[in-house]
């Protein structure tokens, strides 16, 4: 009896190391270097799959959403924002926003993007998701602001007048 109680638990513990190890093994861990997107799609080709996805499914040039994501989460699946504190900084009091995951979105908007795409499988620490959502965003962001123009400011404080970056469906 002894052997087989030890058994079971060298079996428990034995178990619980692999689920450990696996799910270890599913994080994804940001690039590095994120300062080079060329570098960045060479290390991560499923991320440049599904940037050229979003471009052609809603026109949103890839850089776009990927400077907006370096921004906002630094390319961290599971990027939350700062902690709200009380009691003159001492006692932590939940978070600032519900934002979460590559794209920081917050949990109506992302609602709101799944119930418009249909997407109900979307998890914000999946970049495949995210990148969508980041370009779903902007084009609907695009359609109700209509800019028609975009004044670009240079390094050396040129203005440039552009096109729209967003592709005209039709």
């Amino acid at each position: 009896m002894k052997v087989q109680n030890k058994l079971t638990h060298f079996s428990i513990i034995f178990s619980s190391m692999v689920v450990v190890l696996f799910l270890a093994g599913c994080s994804v861990s940001p690039p590095k270097n994120p300062d080079d997107l060329c570098a960045i799609f060479f290390e991560k080709d499923d991320w440049y799959d599904a940037a050229v996805d979003m471009n052609d499914k809603y026109g949103v040039p890839i850089h776009v959403p990927m400077a907006m994501m370096y921004q906002e989460s630094s390319f961290k699946a599971q990027a939350l924002p700062p902690k709200d504190y009380i009691l003159f900084g001492l006692i932590p009091w939940g978070r600032v926003s519900s934002a979460y995951g590559f794209s920081q979105a917050k949990t109506m908007t992302w609602d709101d993007y799944i119930k418009a795409t249909g997407n109900s499988g979307a998890d914000r620490d999946d970049f495949a998701d995210a990148i969508d959502f980041m370009g779903w965003f902007i084009s609907q962001s695009h359609r109700r602001m209509r800019m028609l123009n975009i004044l670009i400011i240079t390094k050396d404080g040129v203005a440039i007048n552009a096109k729209p970056f967003v592709k005209k469906r039709g």
